[in-house]
């Protein structure tokens, strides 16, 4: 059994996690290329959320956007 858990352990310290360790080692040397996936998840949220605006606007105009408190049945 304990060959069993030392198997797991080898297998996220030494595999799963040797990309993070790579990136912790460059950290070192420059900051902004360690942070690359930060920025990249922070480009892909920014842009899910003009894209989410420009949605509400576009029905907001149409005048599809039911905004009455009574819209859902709980709300009553």
């Amino acid at each position: 059994m304990k060959a069993f858990f030392e198997g797991i352990q080898y297998l996220f310290v030494n595999i799963l996690f040797a990309p993070l360790d790579f990136l912790r080692a460059l950290e070192l040397e420059s900051w902004f290329v360690a942070n690359t996936i930060n920025w990249i998840f922070m480009i892909i949220c920014a842009a899910a959320m003009v894209y989410w605006i420009l949605q509400l606007k576009i029905f907001e105009d149409a005048g599809t956007e039911n905004q009455d408190t009574t819209a859902h049945s709980f709300l009553k």
